[in-house]
């Protein structure tokens, strides 16, 4: 018997490489929680927002912060603010400790959504841990962290 080789597509269906089994698992808690997030009063909120609203602090944070801990660039962030200050979920306040630098601070919209989902993260994790069994999910929160971190060195 001749040996065929699979095409490509084939190949990453049967064997799925980290960046398709990441990819598919951040698209589909993405859809869970904007599905469950529009059917709450969040219609408007887009996944691209959660550049901003998944690492900012509730007493607020600066763009520059949410742009290293989101891995986007400040340019990026700038434009996501603004796109949610429209929509009602933060708002720009003078910082504090830097009179010349500015907080994105969420409004009771933002602490909405931010607790809803933070909320609807914790129930996703507790379905998988119960359907992995929880030292098994465990193991796999623990070597994830150790990929992404790995990764993270490699890129410094």
């Amino acid at each position: 018997m001749e040996w065929v080789e699979l095409r490509r597509h084939e190949r990453k269906e049967s064997n799925p490489d980290l960046g398709i089994l990441s990819g598919r698992l951040l698209l589909s808690l993405q859809q869970e929680v904007y599905e469950t997030l529009a059917t709450q009063g969040h219609e408007k909120f887009r996944p691209k927002h959660g550049a901003v609203l998944a690492y900012l602090d509730v007493e607020g944070s600066r763009a520059t912060d949410l742009a290293q801990r989101s891995g986007q660039h400040k340019q990026v962030i700038g434009t996501l603010v603004d796109e949610l200050i429209e929509l009602g979920y933060v708002r720009r306040e003078p910082d504090p400790d830097d009179r010349r630098a500015k907080l994105i601070v969420p409004t009771e919209l933002g602490l909405d959504q931010m607790n809803r989902s933070d909320a609807l993260f914790v129930r996703m994790e507790e379905r998988l841990a119960d359907a992995l069994g929880q030292r098994a999910y465990g193991d796999f929160k623990s070597a994830l962290r150790e990929v992404v971190r790995l990764r993270r060195a490699e890129s410094d």
